[in-house]
């Protein structure tokens, strides 16, 4: 599997206020939750980048992972989409640190989109923290980010192509592909669910 001349980043710089300590260093089921989205990355055949605060708690990273430091302020998701663009100059396919269950199908495919931003939308919301960007959307992300304006604003102005729960669910459950770990609770569910697959995986079969 290739993704052609796209790059993936993955976002590390939020606070995770809500979380309570830092997400991409929480472990999850033995792994640190960034190594899930790297890991994804890496088998859709994407050379994988991390942007992160200056401050930002990272784990030992795999690999020769490099790392952008994007700017203290503003906290603002567009921060890093946009220091991904500007330091690497061509389109990028982002994920959150915190969505361990992104497959590596569906980054790939996400990557080999032609032309064009695009974000997923699963549950009525579109989600743009899991998409494909490209250079000719930063003057209106710069705008945004600028104004501290939401994403979705910028994403409207930029013309990104919404990719419904139709397109998604060819690369598995919406909902699971989507699901960010924003609590504690989220993480421990989480965990049930690898754990199962890892058992269902290992089971003898008969």
């Amino acid at each position: 599997m290739t993704g052609g001349a796209a790059t993936g980043v993955v976002l590390a710089g939020g606070a995770s206020s809500r979380f309570g300590s830092p997400k991409a260093a929480a472990q999850l089921a033995g792994r640190a939750m960034i190594e899930y989205p790297l890991a994804a990355m890496r088998e859709a055949g994407l050379p994988a980048v991390v942007i992160a605060k200056s401050d930002s708690d990272l784990p030992a990273l795999p690999g020769a992972v490099e790392v952008i430091r994007e700017p203290d302020r503003p906290r603002h998701p567009l921060c890093g989409i946009v220091t991904a663009l500007e330091r690497i100059g061509g389109p990028i396919v982002v994920c959150a640190c915190d969505m361990p269950f992104v497959t590596p199908e569906l980054l790939g495919w996400l990557a080999a989109l032609p032309g064009e931003s695009a974000i997923v939308v699963a549950g009525g919301s579109p989600q743009p923290l899991l998409g494909r960007y490209t250079p000719a959307a930063l003057p209106a992300l710069r705008e945004a980010l600028d104004a501290e304006s939401s994403v979705l604003r910028a994403l409207e102005l930029a013309g990104a192509r919404e990719i419904d729960e139709g397109e998604l669910s060819r690369f598995g459950e919406p909902s699971e592909l989507i699901a960010d770990i924003d609590s504690q609770i989220a993480l421990q569910e989480a965990e049930s669910k690898l754990r199962k697959a890892t058992d269902s995986a290992a089971a003898p079969r008969r």
